[in-house]
């Protein structure tokens, strides 16, 4: 029988079957020889018995995110507030950097709208002269969640963002029910306090949603810096024109993407980011000979 785990505990895994049942099970042995570990959102083959089941297999994942582990999302809401907590604007361009590597359609939410003061606006205009949806919300009082409801109809969702800014309250309010515990913000660190303990697949608006814990930092040292430039989707339709062929839109002159940023088509902060990440990647590789 095949289903799809929606939660992970522990070596315990919870599938969904096609008839609606929730299974428990475990992997089998030869998972840790193959070197495979099943991951929430995965479709998997089961053996069922006294209603507990073993995993046989695992299916060909679409897609698969290796921090938090999570596999086949087809898109992000990437949750961020106006203020409680401040933008930081490296994660966020972080996230949407790993968004773009995992072939992700990315929606930007950003929470708390009664907190704006118009202090974002350059933020906001970066997000969407790069080509993102945005969406302004604020979860409490339920303001934009059906437009992000609209959202998930046939989509594993994954929810990311750094801890306060309201995803936990977010899924709450698309859910109609408390199903993740709201956090408070740090008044001594400035940031929210992780409230999610694992990855749990929860059906909302006609697809999943999956709100993941840990996320604090996100390296991308993993990227290969001649492959960075293809997850920034500004970029796209200068690539190629450069002068030189294999570019990479740093030093090199006649550069047709550091042009674009000097006619205020690419965003500059966007590509201040890209430099500080194509030089972190340079050096973090030099470091590792």
């Amino acid at each position: 029988m095949q289903g799809t785990i929606i939660k992970g505990i522990a070596g315990f895994y919870y599938v969904k079957t096609a008839d609606g049942r929730l299974i428990e099970c475990k992997a089998r042995g030869k998972f840790r020889f193959d070197e495979l570990t099943p991951m929430v959102g995965d479709m998997v083959e089961i053996a069922i018995s006294d209603n507990k089941g073993v995993i046989d297999s695992v299916l060909p994942r679409k897609s698969q995110l290796t921090r938090p582990a999570v596999a086949n999302i087809t898109q992000a809401l990437i949750i961020f507030a106006y203020k409680d907590p401040d933008i930081n604007l490296e994660l966020l361009n972080r996230f949407l950097v790993l968004c773009e590597y995992n072939n992700l359609k990315v929606t930007v939410c950003m929470n708390k709208s009664d907190l704006d003061k118009g202090q974002n606006a350059r933020i906001i205009e970066m997000i969407k002269s790069a080509g993102y949806d945005f969406l302004s919300l604020n979860a409490e009082k339920g303001i934009g969640t059906e437009l992000v409801k609209e959202k998930l109809k046939d989509n594993i969702t994954v929810l990311c963002g750094p801890s306060g800014a309201g995803k936990s309250t977010i899924l709450n309010s698309l859910a109609g029910r408390n199903l993740m515990e709201t956090g408070v913000v740090s008044n001594k660190l400035g940031r929210g306090k992780h409230t999610t303990r694992h990855s749990e697949l929860i059906e909302v608006g006609g697809g999943f949603i999956v709100d993941t814990p840990g996320f604090s930092s996100l390296d991308i040292d993993f990227i290969k810096r001649e492959d960075l430039m293809y997850s920034f989707p500004e970029f796209q339709d200068f690539i190629g024109k450069c002068r030189f062929t294999g570019c990479i839109h740093h030093k090199e002159p006649d550069c047709a993407v550091k042009k674009a940023v000097e006619e205020g088509i690419i965003n500059p902060f966007r590509y201040d980011f890209y430099i500080k990440m194509l030089e972190e990647i340079s050096n973090t590789r030099r470091n590792k000979r």
